[in-house]
């Protein structure tokens, strides 16, 4: 039922708000999730590191959509203590490669075919969005995707790679 509701949110482009675990000002909790590399990747390793995570899926149309801009994002600005990791909620691990073989990235893409990572963050429209700064405490949180975000993004990234 989660995931129909979850779908049904991104095909309408809706943005539900509900109060977030994982809030704004608020630490960022941990996790330890597994990579396309097959490495596991514990988000406070990159304490010292501005963070984007974005929540997709494969039958996400906005996920796929912002993933290439993503990418490019994650490539402007990983020399300036920044990094994207995408975490993937198919339960299926198949159908998310076979989108990352029609949309490739380079950031690392991480699995939560459980959703635990994604309900401790609260994902309840897709994609989600959030930004943790250097200290490890979440700045922003964004629900769904439209065209523009990308702009507000990038801002808010050049803000948080100065500080």
């Amino acid at each position: 039922m989660k995931k129909l509701l979850a779908m049904m949110i991104c095909a309408l482009g809706l943005v539900v708000s509900t109060q977030v675990l994982a809030g704004e000002g608020e630490p960022a909790p941990d996790f330890t999730l597994k990579s396309l590399s097959g490495k596991n990747i514990k988000l406070s390793e990159l304490r010292g590191t501005v963070v984007l995570l974005n929540f997709w899926a494969s039958w996400c149309g906005p996920c796929r959509t912002e993933m290439p801009l993503l990418d490019d994002l994650y490539r402007e600005y990983r020399d300036y203590g920044f990094t994207v990791l995408g975490v993937n909620l198919d339960e299926n691990r198949d159908q998310a490669d076979m989108l990352l073989d029609k949309v490739p990235v380079t950031f690392p893409v991480l699995f939560d075919p459980q959703n635990r990572t994604s309900e401790t963050y609260n994902v309840d429209a897709m994609p989600t969005t959030v930004l943790i700064d250097r200290n490890g405490v979440v700045r922003h949180h964004h629900r769904g995707y439209k065209d523009g975000y990308m702009d507000k993004y990038e801002a808010q990234v050049k803000t948080l790679v100065l500080e």
